[in-house]
């Protein structure tokens, strides 16, 4: 497990068989209600106009260490967390809640695990940072700055 102020930059593309490699370099860790239920987003969501971004979070389910809700660590994004990030570039802050796909809005900052960022941020810890290739060719990383919310710490386990 990396230092809590370690890197991780996403992989983009495929390896030679085609089949998409995963965006962090350890295992995420999910609980098993989220495992359950990030794996009918990708039943779902495989083999229609959203299907790269499915086989993208596949692949990250793939490594993903299943942990209960109670030992799930406070500082860990999960679904439905609140997550304060800051832009290495900018140094900008923002917010936002990581949503099933049905739930994104961008207006409320409500983004989806299917979003390049989205699944990014999935099982990212406090102090660390990923990068993934925007349009034109450009790179953003961002740092997790503080998990605001998270519901498991929050005993919402019904989420």
């Amino acid at each position: 497990m990396p230092s809590p102020h370690s890197s991780r930059s996403p992989s983009t593309g495929a390896d030679p068989s085609g089949s998409p490699k995963p965006l962090h370099e350890e295992p995420i860790k999910l609980t098993s209600e989220d495992m359950d239920r990030l794996r009918s987003v990708v039943d779902r969501y495989t083999g229609g106009v959203e299907n790269s971004a499915a086989e993208m979070l596949e692949s990250e389910l793939d490594r993903a260490q299943v942990v209960s809700q109670e030992e799930f660590p406070p500082d860990v994004v999960s679904m439905r967390s609140t997550v304060v990030y800051e832009d290495a570039d900018t140094g900008e802050r923002g917010e936002a809640i990581l949503v099933y796909p049905e739930e994104a809005d961008m207006e409320h900052a409500l983004i989806s695990v299917l979003a390049p960022i989205g699944t990014a941020l999935l099982g990212l810890s406090v102090g660390q940072s990923i990068s993934w290739p925007v349009p034109g060719g450009r790179t953003r990383t961002i740092r997790v700055v503080s998990v605001a919310y998270q519901p498991e710490a929050a005993g919402d386990r019904h989420l």
